[in-house]
């Protein structure tokens, strides 16, 4: 079985103090996409250097704690492809490295059947059914409000449960079991393109002076992402990072096994007002996380830890007595409260991209992923990786994922060969067009 690797000196890298010899990647930022690109490029042999700003596995960012969601119900169908592509790539990495990280589940989705999302979702879910009978399911832990002609509908196969610091520590693993050299606590300040009179490619330096040369450089710094490139390339992505609250519930007396991951009990997604997603109890024991999907705007280097979160609580409360009443207990408010950070694009969707400008096709960045990426972190990595080392994503064209851009703005679907690097879109800002741009 693979460990966890530790803080590495860039051995693999080194020459001199402060001066560091050529890679073929350099992957700025160790969650769960860049800890994927990094194991994907050094699977295609690439020399490979991933550098972490805080320590391995923190959480002060977006892919900490015990548990996400994956679901293959999505209301636009260009996002279930992705998640089908993750899923293979889920079980490949849990095969190569004895690591368990996903717990399958059925998905449910519910919600007032006026919600177009929600009926989307269900036509675009593959083997998802209607439930006539959902009070009967479950052990009677849901239940739809009469009056508001609720629908339900199930996919036996189509949800899950990850386990967010031990998938990104199982990525870091096999990546550095391949090659890849894995540095925490290494701020990078500044890319810049290094002349092609010196070989080309980039220069990434890091808050302690050094600087690492090489071919191509991907960004994954979550939060972080707007301040680097503004800073970088003068880039400024509307990327909102939002403080969120995870919350779990305690679950009434003798219920416990209803709501067990390993009693069939489903991820689940409600439509309704508030938009609220739950996971099986599974771990924590006695408890179920049932969350509400937004939080605050924040400046990831401010944060007010403090916060009160009495409103989204209060939110999640009602909704638990109106849907789950039997079954889980709000009085004095969830049990466990766990912060976390969305990176939040304008419409939800994702930017996966070069750099451009004077970078050119060096700088890959993804970022935005708005709360709902982690599920297909894996994908995202090997398309970030293959952007970086080939040019293009061959292996997600191949799956059927869509690369092209279909953002808010009515702008027809851009072809990403002739995508150009920069334009302006109405999101009010120049932003970068992305190859993997999809509306949610």
């Amino acid at each position: 079985m693979a460990t966890a690797p530790t803080t590495a000196t860039a051995t693999s890298a080194s020459s001199a103090r402060g001066h560091r010899s050529d890679l073929d990647v350099i992957v700025v930022g160790a969650g769960i996409m860049g800890s994927c690109a990094a194991h994907a490029a050094s699977s295609r042999g690439a020399r490979v250097l991933l550098l972490e700003r805080f320590d391995l596995l923190h959480h002060l960012g977006s892919s900490h704690g015990a548990s996400r969601t994956i679901r293959d119900a999505y209301p636009n169908a260009r996002y279930p492809p992705m998640v089908r592509l993750a899923r293979r790539l889920w079980r490949d990495a849990e095969a190569e490295s004895g690591y368990r990280v996903l717990t399958p589940a059925p998905q449910l989705s519910l919600g007032p059947r006026r919600s177009a999302a929600l009926m989307s979702t269900i036509k675009n879910a593959a083997g998802t059914e209607e439930v006539a009978d959902l009070a009967q399911r479950w052990g009677g832990a849901f239940r739809a409000p009469r009056d508001d002609g609720w629908v339900a509908a199930v996919s036996e196969r189509g949800g899950g449960v990850l386990n967010a610091t031990k998938a990104v520590a199982m990525f870091q693993a096999l990546a550095a079991k391949k090659g890849a050299v894995v540095r925490d606590n290494t701020e990078v300040v500044g890319i810049r393109k290094r002349p092609a009179g010196e070989g080309g490619g980039v220069v990434v330096r890091t808050s302690s002076g050094e600087e690492f040369r090489a071919a191509k450089c991907v960004v994954t710094v979550g939060a972080w992402t707007s301040k680097l490139l503004r800073s970088v390339s003068g880039v400024d992505l509307p990327i909102q990072p939002l403080h969120t609250t995870v919350m779990y519930w305690r679950i009434k007396p003798g219920k416990e096994r209803d709501l067990a991951a390993d009693s069939g009990f489903p991820t689940f997604s409600c439509y309704g007002d508030p938009h609220v997603y739950g996971t099986p109890a599974l771990e924590l024991p006695g408890l179920v996380k049932i969350n509400y999907d937004s939080g605050p705007p924040c400046d990831p280097d401010r944060r007010d830890w403090a916060a009160s979160d009495a409103e989204v609580a209060q939110r999640v409360a009602r909704w638990i007595e109106e849907v789950m009443p039997d079954h889980v207990d709000t009085e004095g408010g969830p049990v466990v409260r766990q912060a976390c950070m969305y990176s939040m694009t304008p419409d939800k969707d994702f930017v996966i991209d070069f750099l451009g400008r004077e970078f050119g096709e060096d700088v890959v960045v993804g970022a935005g992923f708005s709360g709902h990426g982690f599920k297909m972190g894996p994908a995202v990595g090997t398309i970030l990786a293959e952007m970086a080392i080939d040019g293009k994503a061959k292996t997600a064209e191949e799956a059927g994922v869509e690369l092209g851009h279909s953002g808010s703005t009515g702008s027809t679907a851009i072809p990403w060969e002739t995508t150009p690097r920069i334009t302006e879109l109405d999101w009010g800002r120049v932003v970068l067009s992305s190859h993997l741009l999809i509306q949610s």
